[in-house]
């Protein structure tokens, strides 16, 4: 199934260390799953390894965003993103 997506936008215009970005935006999408043994999977296809399991759907999603965000401020921290400002919004279930 599908779950709320979360979308982190950069678009106020400000410097990055590398580069000036005028406008990007990236989606995250929030795949889930029932396993066999009753449990569920949540996975963000945009973040390769980026999934988590959880005894509710909602317990997988939430742990899946929080690992979702502690990738992507990790490829900040190691260069391999620009620091640059970012809105997160993760939509209400």
């Amino acid at each position: 199934g599908r779950s709320p997506t979360m979308s982190a936008t950069r678009s106020d215009g400000k410097f990055g260390l590398l580069e000036m970005i005028e406008e990007s935006r990236m989606n995250l999408t929030f795949d889930t799953e029932r396993e066999a043994d009753g449990r569920w999977l949540a996975e963000v296809p945009e973040l390769p390894g980026v999934l988590a399991y959880g005894a509710t759907e909602g317990e997988a999603v939430a742990k899946a965003e929080s690992l979702a965000l502690r990738v992507l401020a990790d490829r900040i921290e190691h260069g391999e993103a620009g620091a640059i400002p970012i809105t997160i919004c993760i939509a209400a279930e």
